[in-house]
C-alpha cells in the first residue's frame, strides 16, 4: 500500500536526474530525513516494501539504506528494523544551509583533496556483485566450503605465533611455496617461493608496483578497452595513462608519438578483459623484445587463465623467456571466492626484496591463518579438483547462453571474438546504440549487465554488454535473458519473438 512517505519520495525522485538509481534514492531519503519528513527514531519501511512502492529493485533500496547507515542517518538493529537516528550527523544539522545547496553537494564530505575528488569522480565499482549477468562473478555456492573450513578449524586449534602477527616476509611461506609449485606446472612460471608476494587481490598488486616502479607523470600503457580498476588506480597514483588499442590478436604494442616508450605496460594476455581475446605468440615475443630494448616492465594480469574450455592453455608471458622483464599477477577471487581477498605477485629476483619491503611498509600484511589454509587446500589437491569441476560447469552455462543469443537475437549479436574461455562474454550491439541506457533499463528489471563503451577511454567506442554467466544456473540465465531481450526490443534493436520455456 502506498503511504504519504512514499508519495513524498516519488515526487522528489522526479527531480533527481543525475547519478545512478541507488544514488538518487539515497539523496531523496537523506533530504527527507534532514527536512524532518522522517522524524528522529521513525521506523523506515522495509527494503522490500519500499522497493515495491517506488518501483525499483530491492538491491537499489538496500544499497541506499546501507549508505544511510554508514553516514549516520539511520540505525539498524535486528528485530526493530531501520530507524532514523535520534541525532543526525553534524554536517547536516543546519537545515537552512542544507536547503540552499544542491542535493549532490549535500551528500559530499567536506574538504576533499583533488586526489580524493578524482578518485570519487572516476569511481565505477558496482554495488551489484552477484546474479545475472554480473561479469566475473564465480559461483561461490559451488565452492567446497566444508573442506576449507575443516582445514581452518584444525589450524585455529593451536595457531603458531607467526600466524598471529604482522607479515613482513611477503605472506605465508607455505602458500608462497604451494603457489610456486602449482604455477610452475600449470602456467610455466619460472620463479621460486621467495619471488612471490601475497597481496589482497589485483588492486593491491597494481597499487604496489605503480608506487614502487614509477614516478608521477610517467607514461604507462593499458589496453583499450581495458579494466577500469587498473586504469583508475594508475590515475590516482599520478601516472600518465595511455590506452593502446586491442584487436583480434590482443594489444597492439607499438611506440609512436601518441604512445611514447612507457615505464610499465599492463596487459591481460591470457583472456583480455573485457573483449576476451588472447595475446598472440608473435605479439608476446614482440612485447618482450620491446621491454628489453626500451627498459620497461610488463605487468601481466593472468585474468581467467584457469577457465579455458577448449584447446591448449596459452603460456604465460613471464614463463616464455628466461629472466623476462615481467611481473605476474594472479588472484583466487575467481577460482575460489572474491571475499577471500588473496592474490599474488610474482616478481623478478632483482625486485623481490624492494617490493616485499614496500608491501610490508604500505599494507602491514596479515590473514596468515587463512593463507596457510589455502596452501593446504592446494597441496592436498582440492584446488585443482575444484577448478576442473568449475571448468565443466562454466563451459556448460556459456554454451547455453550462446545458444539463446544465436537463436533469439541472431549472429549480429554474437561476441565479436568468440574465444571459448572466461566467466563472461560480450553481447555485441550496433555502434550507434546506447549501451549505457540499455544497461540502466536492464538493472531496473533486476538484470545487472555492464556497458562495453564504459571500458574505453577514447571517444571511438564499440557498443556491447558484458554478460557474466558463471554464477547463475540455466533457469536463471533463461529468465534474465528474456528480461534483457525485452530491453533490446524497447531500444528498437531486435524484433518481438518470445523465447520458449523448452530452452530453459
Amino acid at each position: 500500500m502506498r503511504t504519504l512517505y512514499t508519495d513524498h519520495l516519488l515526487e522528489r525522485l522526479q527531480f533527481e536526474q543525475h547519478g545512478r538509481l541507488h544514488q538518487r534514492v539515497l539523496r531523496v531519503l537523506q533530504q527527507a530525513i534532514i527536512e524532518g519528513v522522517f522524524p528522529p527514531e521513525t521506523r523506515l519501511p522495509s527494503t522490500r516494501d519500499l522497493a515495491k512502492q517506488l518501483g525499483v529493485s530491492r538491491n537499489t533500496v538496500m544499497t541506499a539504506y546501507d549508505s544511510l547507515l554508514a553516514e549516520g542517518y539511520v540505525t539498524s538493529r535486528t528485530g526493530s528494523g531501520t530507524r532514523v537516528a535520534a541525532t543526525l550527523p553534524e554536517f547536516c544539522l543546519n537545515s537552512e544551509k542544507s536547503a540552499e545547496l544542491p542535493h549532490s553537494a549535500q551528500t559530499l564530505p567536506p574538504s576533499l583533496s583533488s586526489r580524493g575528488a578524482a578518485l570519487l569522480g572516476y569511481a565505477t565499482a558496482s554495488p551489484f556483485q552477484w546474479g545475472a549477468f554480473v561479469p566475473g562473478a564465480p559461483d561461490v555456492t559451488a565452492f567446497p566450503h566444508k573442506i576449507l573450513s575443516k582445514i581452518q578449524a584444525k589450524l585455529h586449534q593451536q595457531p603458531e605465533i607467526d600466524q598471529l602477527i604482522y607479515s613482513n616476509g611477503g605472506g605465508c611461506p607455505h602458500l608462497r611455496q604451494a603457489l610456486a609449485d602449482y604455477l610452475r606446472v600449470v602456467r610455466s612460471i619460472r620463479a621460486d617461493a621467495d619471488q612471490i608476494i601475497i597481496t589482497e587481490g589485483i588492486h593491491q598488486a597494481v597499487d604496489l608496483v605503480s608506487r614502487v616502479l614509477s614516478d608521477q607523470n610517467d607514461p604507462v600503457w593499458i589496453e583499450e578497452p581495458g579494466y577500469w580498476g587498473t586504469r583508475n588506480l594508475l590515475r590516482i597514483n599520478g601516472l600518465d595513462v595511455h590506452p593502446v588499442p586491442v584487436d583480434e590478436e590482443g594489444m597492439i604494442p607499438e611506440i609512436t608519438a601518441r604512445h611514447p616508450a612507457p615505464k610499465m605496460v599492463f596487459v591481460t594476455p591470457s583472456h583480455q578483459y573485457p573483449l576476451g581475446v588472447h595475446l598472440s605468440l608473435s605479439r608476446r615475443k614482440h612485447l618482450l623484445a620491446m621491454a628489453r630494448r626500451h627498459r620497461f616492465w610488463i605487468i601481466e594480469d593472468d585474468y581467467d587463465s584457469e577457465f579455458r574450455f577448449s584447446g591448449s592453455p596459452y603460456p604465460s608471458l613471464q614463463g616464455l623467456e628466461d629472466d623476462a622483464p615481467v611481473l605476474y599477477m594472479g588472484t583466487f577471487s575467481k577460482t575460489l571466492y572474491p571475499a577471500l581477498r588473496i592474490g599474488y605477485l610474482v616478481v623478478p629476483k632483482s625486485l623481490q626484496q624492494p617490493l616485499r619491503t614496500a608491501a610490508a611498509e604500505l599494507y602491514r600484511g596479515g590473514h596468515l591463518i587463512i593463507q596457510r589454509a589455502v596452501s593446504e587446500f592446494i597441496s592436498q589437491g582440492h584446488y585443482a579438483a575444484h577448478i576442473r569441476r568449475m571448468r565443466l560447469l562454466y563451459s556448460q552455462r556459456r554454451r547455453f547462453l550462446l545458444g539463446l543469443i544465436q537463436r533469439y537475437l541472431g549472429e549480429a549479436f554474437m561476441p565479436p571474438y568468440n574465444h571459448d574461455a572466461g566467466l563472461h562474454l560480450v553481447l555485441r550491439l550496433p555502434d550507434k546504440s546506447d549501451d549505457v541506457a540499455i544497461a540502466r533499463e536492464a538493472l531496473s528489471k533486476g538484470v545487472s549487465v555492464r556497458p562495453l563503451s564504459q571500458y574505453y577511454m577514447q571517444r571511438q567506442k564499440k557498443r556491447g554488454l558484458l554478460l557474466g554467466y558463471a554464477c547463475v544456473n540455466e533457469q536463471q540465465i533463461f529468465t534474465a535473458f528474456n528480461l534483457l531481450r525485452q530491453c533490446l526490443i524497447n531500444a528498437g534493436l531486435c524484433r518481438v519473438r518470445p523465447a520458449s520455456q523448452s530452452d530453459s
